[in-house]
């Protein structure tokens, strides 16, 4: 028996849930808005919108799952890996309330958080599976053999898929954040307009960097013919982007699937609220047989209810962790 409060403060949204006998009573999120005006998250901004918001999101978090400071078993927080500065708030607000309560403190890795996301609800996945973890920094297929024994077998080896959606964004001039209006515009065209090379990495993993550049050198020499043609042309060229990047995605999971044999098949983290992916996700599935497992888009963003997830499992372990520990920004999965 246990009811966790779960902070989650890596990057842009501060975010707090509590779950209890392992299941999520409340999460509550508070996006900042403030980088938008700068095309990209600003690291300081992000720290100083956390000091704002985590007060009054812990304060609604404990209020909509009727819960009292004096109830609480653990603390748990996202110790990395994300921005320093946002960290440390998280962190700090956590040590000081496990500390002032007399109650044991969890650290969580939030990019284990985002695979546990999918015991939040049913179905769930049966272990093992594998977990395809997709955002703005992290691109891995996870071997998931217990909720503590994680192994990556495949990753990037330099950009993430949620960067090469961004930049796309950003080259098309789309406002940040960019990856949801990429979506959106490729919903409306033609997938096939366009050809992107795919990439080729040994084994499992991958590699973004070449079509971020392939896409660049493509709007460069088509705007000198007509610099009209992203206007013109901006649903066919989302598509035609998108279909390539999840292309390169599915490809590698099949067949981290077909080696491992294992047909229970999940997707997580920012860029899993992908529709195109979501769906070419589903119709894989259909054809390889796969048991496939999508989390709700309000927990495939970041979000504390992931963390509180994470925690319960640690707690059912006693796994928690001391006082002296810090943030780590690159903190290993």
């Amino acid at each position: 028996m246990s009811t966790i409060l779960a902070i989650e403060s890596s990057c842009d949204e501060t975010s707090a849930a509590v779950i209890s006998n392992g299941k999520i009573c409340s999460n509550i999120v508070a996006t900042q808005v403030i980088h938008q005006k700068y095309g990209g998250v600003v690291p300081e901004l992000a720290s100083r919108a956390h000091q704002q918001h985590i007060v009054p999101v812990v304060e609604k978090a404990l209020l909509d799952a009727k819960v009292s400071k004096k109830d609480l078993n653990a603390i748990a927080f996202t110790r990395g890996p994300g921005l320093l500065g946002a960290l440390l708030v998280g962190a700090s607000f956590a040590k000081a309330f496990a500390l002032g309560l007399n109650i044991p403190l969890i650290e969580v890795n939030h990019m284990q958080a985002h695979v546990l996301a999918h015991f939040i609800e049913a179905p769930t996945p049966s272990f093992p599976f594998l977990c395809l973890t997709v955002s703005g920094g992290h691109t891995q297929i996870v071997l998931v053999r217990s909720p503590l024994d994680m192994e990556i077998i495949g990753e990037t080896q330099d950009d993430a898929v949620g960067e090469a959606f961004d930049k796309t964004a950003k080259l098309l001039n789309l406002p940040y954040p960019g990856g949801p209006l990429v979506d959106k515009h490729a919903q409306q065209g033609n997938p096939l307009a366009y050809t992107f090379p795919l990439s080729e990495m040994p084994g499992l993993n991958y590699s973004f960097s070449g079509i971020k550049t392939s896409i660049l050198y493509f709007l460069q020499g088509k705007t000198k013919t007509n610099p009209q043609f992203v206007e013109e042309n901006i649903a066919d060229i989302c598509a035609s982007v998108q279909h390539t990047l999840i292309k390169m995605l599915l490809q590698k999971l099949r067949k981290a699937a077909r080696q491992t044999g294992i047909s229970d098949i999940a997707i997580a983290g920012g860029v899993s609220a992908n529709s195109g992916l979501r769906k070419s996700l589903l119709e894989l599935g259909e054809k390889e047989r796969w048991n496939v497992f999508i989390p709700r888009f309000e927990y495939c963003t970041d979000n504390a209810a992931m963390i509180a997830m994470a925690s319960h499992f640690k707690f059912e372990q006693a796994a928690f962790c001391e006082q002296t520990v810090s943030p780590l920004p690159r903190m290993a999965f």
